[in-house]
């Protein structure tokens, strides 16, 4: 039977199942982010952002810029948001243009051996946290 979905809570009506739409959807078409940002990147809302909260829809924008009040890498909002990470990195990317977050690189070419220690204490950190 096509389309049939377990009974809800009430028992009399079935359950709804989240809505899916194409991943160009969410980003008006486009498939790559202005800039490049890496998976482990942290992503957090600016003090524009914080204002702009309070004008902003239930967009995936705005739900972006609410997530990452509390700072947090790329992959993260992805999974929290539950899109591809090819769809968030075009939305944070918008949304750095718009000066609404901003993204801080972990490592560059030349960080140091401390830099890249302090990096692997911070990841281990947030797996403790999950």
């Amino acid at each position: 039977m096509t389309g049939y979905a377990p009974p809800g809570p009430d028992e009399g009506e079935p359950r709804r199942s989240p809505a899916l739409a194409r991943p160009y959807a969410w980003t008006e078409g486009r498939t790559a982010p202005s800039v490049d940002i890496a998976v482990e990147a942290l992503v957090e809302t600016t003090a524009a952002g914080r204002a702009e909260l309070a004008y902003q829809s239930s967009s995936a924008l705005a739900q972006v810029t609410e997530l990452c009040i509390r700072p947090r890498s790329l992959m993260e909002v992805a999974a929290l948001l539950g899109l591809p990470l090819g769809v968030v990195r075009v939305l944070v990317s918008d949304l750095m243009q718009e000066r609404l977050v901003i993204v801080r690189d972990t490592l560059s070419d030349n960080s140091s051996w401390d830099d890249r220690h302090d990096l692997m204490e911070r990841v281990l950190h947030g797996l403790r946290d999950l």
